[in-house]
């Protein structure tokens, strides 16, 4: 292992941010990722937890906020639904200078928190 990271987001008052700034969703997430959760009633835990999963890859590439585009991070569904952790980018660049091959990403949420976890291999 080469990275750990792990973050924590309050559901509350990441869904008070969205509600303050309207572009934070696409200042923040990529169209693929909004556009998978935009049948969801309440998007905010789902949001929150993958805000949390690009705060854990910087914390796991040892970087902190602004080192790299917020868009450089995403997360998809693998065809059984995992999460998997999409690197591109400056974030990317990062990475590959450290010698990360590959990652993994788990994520969790209640209507209260959502944490991930990343780590780089």
């Amino acid at each position: 292992m080469i990275g750990l990271g792990i973050d924590a987001v309050s559901v509350r008052r990441f869904r008070d941010a969205l509600d303050r700034t309207p572009n934070l969703r696409t200042r923040v997430f990529t169209s693929t990722e909004l556009e998978s959760l935009s049948g969801r009633v309440d998007s905010a835990p789902s949001l929150a937890v993958r805000f949390a999963a690009r705060e854990a890859t910087m914390k796991a590439l040892g970087v902190g906020l602004g080192a790299f585009d917020l868009h450089d991070v995403s997360i998809r569904n693998s065809e059984t639904g995992a999460p998997e952790l999409i690197v591109t980018g400056r974030a990317l660049e990062l990475a590959q200078a450290q010698g990360v091959q590959s990652w993994l990403v788990s994520l969790s949420h209640t209507d209260d928190m959502a944490v991930a976890v990343v780590a780089s291999n």
